[in-house]
């Protein structure tokens, strides 16, 4: 593995193949004129990667705003229980209109298509394709012709809005049922774009398919499957695939239809998306690259001042020499899938690019310890992909952030991401190459904090909270409003300042544009404690598009 540039001189000659497989013959000097890619040095010494890249990722072309969203919770009269694709669409149409550049999303990483179905996007099965409930099912080809069919579950879909809290497995059993029903009925003339969408997303597609199918014949668990499918055992696999092909298409087609409707949603505004740090350990990715992970390890957090217990996220994390090993692949691939159809990239916990706490699979979150990672060749990675995708950075480098790691993301032009929780309200503390924003969904939000109701949801959930720290955070916002002021008013106040910062991107949550007291997810809950991923906002798109403080909050931020 070898980091190289145009023009620099190699220690030794090696013959120089290209990524498209030309062979240059022996060079000495890396020529001048060589493409950013991944290219082959091939000596007596034997053959080594050669990954060359800009310095530098893409810059933002113009200083922007624009809302972080959690698609699933922003609801229409249209949706059937969920936020969807045709939603994205409409709120990018709106917030364009209104000034805004962007939109930051959460994770649409997929789950594995069994019930119950994940509802944590930084928990997914795969972070290589996409969820199929945020399909919108009446702009599947073929909706139209279907009629009655489909009305009884539009129906009972559109019903699921009535409750606050996403019932997944409600709204998957429904919209899978419809798409079942469309892909039985398909015009046979009206997926000219599968073939080929299949031929370009090649075989990770094809196994991803497979997976789906396993799953739904033998159960969610890989590790419960029959040992040839669950070893990966290619002539068990073939015959399966055989045998279940009609099926493997209709997976292979929901993403296609997902990438479809997606492309669509982003006509009017670009999107950021979200990479997660990890993915389950059951899910598609821990089992078609087991032999590139950390066996029986997880990854998590040490002790800090919000978590003193430490934390583990039950994510396997990839072994630095074998990923180093197999060409980064896995990296890659990611990174592709994420960047498609996105005009940004925002990388969770960025800190993973440079080292990972590693937790032994029960052992307390204090006894881990931290392994290294090669940040240089990765960012080099990073940057090469969104050179290619036209798209910016952004590395999530909150909490524990060792004072190299922010330079160094920086010399990649990567930006920064800066709370007002955390950073203050000084315009001047923020710097340029950076998204300015006031929290995120594991913190609380403007109103539940301003109102005390963050404190209270944490008590109620049986936590502990952090008061002290808590104050602390209020206090930071009562900088910008008297003691008395209303939750509307400190909301306002808080966005107008971030505006007034240099940061190149700024961005408001939706939940503190509609005055939302509880927080997406509250770290250290179960399921049975907090409706974590699972609310919708309290109002309707349609709603969220008249509201009066919406209007000004994105006025403030477009000044």
């Amino acid at each position: 593995m070898r980091l190289g540039q145009p023009g620099e001189r190699l220690p030794a000659a090696a013959t120089l193949v290209t990524e498209e497989g030309d062979e240059l013959g022996a060079v000495t000097t890396l020529p001048r004129d060589l493409p950013f890619g991944y290219h082959r040095l091939v000596s007596d010494d034997g053959e080594q990667l050669l990954i060359v890249a800009p310095e530098r990722c893409p810059r933002p072309q113009r200083r922007a705003w624009g809302w972080a969203a959690q698609l699933y919770a922003v609801r229409s009269a249209a949706s059937w229980g969920i936020g969807d694709l045709a939603n994205l669409r409409d709120l990018g149409r709106w917030s364009s209109d209104h000034g805004a550049g962007f939109l930051l999303l959460n994770p649409l990483h997929a789950a594995t298509p069994v019930v119950p179905w994940q509802p944590s996007p930084y928990f997914p099965s795969t972070r290589r394709f996409r969820d199929p409930p945020y399909l919108r099912i009446e702009d599947v080809p073929g909706a139209a012709a279907l009629g009655e069919r489909l009305r009884g579950l539009a129906a009972a879909g559109h019903g699921l809005n009535g409750e606050r809290r996403i019932d997944r497995d409600r709204v998957a059993a429904l919209k899978l049922a419809a798409l079942d029903e469309l892909w039985r009925a398909r015009p046979r003339d009206a997926h000219d774009g599968l073939a080929a969408y299949r031929a370009d997303q090649g075989e990770p597609l094809n196994q991803w398919a497979l997976f789906c199918t396993a799953a739904e014949v033998h159960g969610g668990r890989w590790a419960s499957w029959p040992a040839a499918l669950r070893d990966r055992e290619p002539a068990a696999m073939a015959a399966f695939a055989a045998e279940h092909a009609h099926r493997l298409a209709f997976h292979a087609w929901l993403q296609w239809l997902l990438d479809e409707q997606l492309g669509r949603a982003t006509e009017s505004i670009g999107l950021i998306a979200d990479l997660a740090v990890g993915f389950a350990p059951d899910g598609f990715d821990a089992w078609s690259w087991r032999q590139h992970l950390a066996a029986d390890t997880s990854i998590g957090a040490p002790p800090d001042a919000f978590n003193p217990l430490g934390q583990v996220w039950n994510l396997p994390p990839f072994d630095p020499q074998r990923l180093r090993a197999a060409g980064y692949r896995p990296f890659i691939e990611t990174l592709r899938a994420v960047l498609r159809r996105a005009a940004g990239i925002r990388i969770d916990h960025v800190m993973g690019l440079f080292r990972l706490w590693w937790v032994a699979n029960g052992a307390d979150p204090k006894l881990g310890r931290y392994v290294r990672y090669p940040a240089g060749e990765l960012l080099a990675i990073v940057a090469l992909e969104a050179h290619r995708a036209n798209a910016l950075v952004i590395g999530e480098d909150l909490g524990t952030v060792e004072p190299e790691v922010r330079g160094a993301l920086a010399r990649r032009g990567i930006l920064s991401y800066r709370l007002m929780l955390f950073e203050g309200t000084d315009a001047g503390r923020y710097p340029e190459l950076a998204l300015a924003a006031i929290t995120t969904h594991d913190l609380p939000t403007v109103a539940g904090l301003w109102t005390g109701a963050d404190l209270r949801q944490q008590r109620a959930a049986g936590l502990e909270p952090n008061e002290a720290g808590a104050r602390q955070l209020r206090a930071t916002l009562a900088e910008l409003a008297s003691a008395g002021a209303s939750a509307d008013e400190v909301i306002l106040a808080a966005h107008a300042r971030l505006a007034g910062t240099p940061s190149l991107l700024v961005s408001a949550t939706l939940e503190d544009a509609l005055r939302v007291e509880e927080r997406p997810n509250l770290p250290g809950t179960t399921e049975a404690q907090a409706a974590n991923w699972s609310l919708a906002l309290p109002r309707s798109l349609e709603e969220i598009e008249a509201d009066p403080l919406v209007g000004r909050l994105a006025t403030a931020l477009h000044r």
